[in-house]
């Protein structure tokens, strides 16, 4: 099949729903960390799918899995038992600590689930007024009438509130705010232990114990929002690790299915006794196609890729911290493992593009944050050459005042 970039533009363009504001790209075809546009253009992709593609494009023990899987048996709907989500479940609790997973389609649907579940829990117990959460400035969970609730951007909420009543917003340095904001009308804290479309904002270790200090002295459950961050992403299974939390409840999406679409909500056992029949459904989620490529995702996750990310991981925060010393316009490098930012003191727009010109995949977040999230199979040798093409497009800005001045 042949395609042509201003055809597929101008089809969208008549067709789709105008909702994305995409870069003047058309890609046809991946393999590993490299994507090729319609004209055959390589590209080194250091957003995979913003944090989906783990195992990298076109990889061929997944797609060996997918195929013989897609003609053996796809979808039989949660009516029925099959083989495999009991099997995925197992492994997820393994890397979690939490008993049980509820299959999803996505991480924004495993949010939803994630606050149904919290409500849930205490009304089973006869507690019908905790029905409150508590979430972070800068988070971001989602689109969908309930996580857009506990998404902070006024950008993102106002055009469609009024939303699921009872948030309170906290910013996520503000111990003290935190403590006055959770009562006994608050169901749960959500937190993603790094915040992605935020600007690639690490919690605080103090912050962090702050959460884990409330939660446990009022009983308020904890969910982790661990779908960008998770598994693998900054070398531990889930970075709520980092923090010692024992979480009652954790999202899951992205690089679970490493481009199948697939989420979980993952659940402690105390919270999972509360939740019965009937409380929670989906028509695909957890089906045998999306539950055999997570499998093979986790396997994979598990072996030779968590030995790369502990490779190649430390070499790529190295090259950024030099790239914040040679240029003035990089102001810090953020995140862990292979999720990285860097905050830059302008906006970020003018090197996101510099960088495509140059073939390099990285995007803009929080206006003024470069955030790369190549896959977990990056090489050193894929680091050097995409912080080289940054290091580049850093040099065509330069700070002048409040404004910026694109070189010449």
């Amino acid at each position: 099949m042949t395609t042509n970039a201003q055809t597929v533009t101008a089809l969208e363009a008549q067709h789709v729903l105008q909702t994305y504001q995409r870069q003047p790209v058309v890609f046809v075809r991946g393999e590993g960390t490299r994507l090729f546009d319609d004209s055959g253009r390589a590209y080194l992709d250091f957003i995979s799918g913003i944090g989906v593609v783990v195992l990298g494009h076109g990889h061929p023990g997944l797609a060996a899995v997918i195929a013989d899987q897609a003609k053996t048996l796809i979808h039989t709907s949660n009516l029925y038992y099959h083989p495999l989500q009991g099997q995925l479940a197992a492994k997820l609790a393994s890397l979690s600590g939490l008993q049980r997973a509820f299959f999803c389609n996505s991480g924004t649907e495993a949010v939803e689930a994630c606050l149904k579940f919290a409500r849930r829990y205490w009304y089973s117990q006869g507690v019908k007024n905790r029905t409150g959460y508590v979430a972070l400035e800068h988070g971001f969970s989602g689109r969908t009438m309930g996580a857009l609730s506990v998404t902070a951007n006024a950008h993102y909420r106002d055009p469609f509130g009024p939303l699921v009543p009872g948030v309170t917003f906290v910013a996520p340095d503000d111990v003290a705010g935190l403590e006055a904001a959770v009562n006994d009308t608050t169901a749960a804290i959500i937190a993603e232990p790094i915040q992605g479309e935020g600007g690639v904002r690490p919690l605080s270790p103090d912050f962090a114990a702050a959460i884990a200090r409330v939660t446990k002295n009022t009983g308020t459950l904890l969910i982790a929002d661990e779908i960008q961050c998770g598994l693998g992403r900054t070398g531990r299974p889930f970075h709520f690790q980092a923090f010692g939390w024992s979480p009652d409840l954790v999202t899951v999406g992205k690089a679970i299915g490493s481009g199948i679409p697939i989420g979980a909500a993952l659940v402690a056992e105390h919270v999972a006794k509360q939740i019965f029949a009937g409380d929670h459904g989906t028509t695909y989620g957890g089906n045998l196609l999306s539950t055999r490529a997570a499998i093979y995702v986790l396997e994979q996750l598990a072996g030779p890729v968590a030995a790369n990310i502990k490779t190649v991981a430390p070499v790529f925060e190295q090259r950024l911290l030099a790239l914040q010393q040679k240029h003035a316009v990089v102001r810090s490098v953020r995140g862990a493992g292979l999720m990285r930012g860097l905050e830059l003191a302008v906006d970020a727009q003018p090197v996101i593009d510099a960088a495509l010109k140059s073939g390099l995949l990285v995007n803009r977040t929080a206006e003024r944050v470069i955030r790369m999230l190549p896959p977990l199979t990056v090489s050193v040798a894929e680091i050097e050459e995409a912080v080289g093409i940054l290091d580049g497009a850093l040099a065509t800005v330069s700070v002048e005042g409040s404004s910026i001045e694109v070189k010449a």
